[in-house]
């Protein structure tokens, strides 16, 4: 299950539970309605309360984000405390051009994504 809040120029999405495909094709939609507007946008990932995700969310990121949007985003946040997902976002910098950074704490996540 997702939530995802949208300001100007930043999409804001929490996982809770298991992050499906109904899930990303959710926040797929948020995002490329913002895109609509001009400038970069910002995402705010906090995957603190994600448990697990289907193979499928794996390979429509991989897609969606690498293929189609890769030059669409400014700066990704993403909020974890699980090694293989920091690490996931690291690999991602090679497939996009966005400053990708993985934080411990929403509110230094939050900072910096708007500063």
């Amino acid at each position: 299950m997702i939530t995802v809040e949208q300001k100007e120029n930043l999409v804001n999405v929490a996982v809770m539970g298991e992050f499906t495909l109904a899930d990303f094709k959710q926040f797929e939609q948020d995002a490329l309605y913002k895109l609509k507007s001009p400038g970069e946008l910002d995402l705010l990932f906090d995957l603190r309360g994600m448990i697990s995700y289907t193979p499928d969310v794996a390979w429509e990121d991989i897609k969606f984000f690498s293929r189609q949007h890769n030059y669409d985003f400014d700066k990704i946040a993403i909020v974890t405390s699980n090694q293989w997902i920091t690490w996931q976002a690291w690999l991602s910098r090679v497939f996009l051009n966005a400053d990708i950074r993985a934080f411990d704490n929403y509110d230094e996540a939050k900072a910096w994504v708007n500063g």
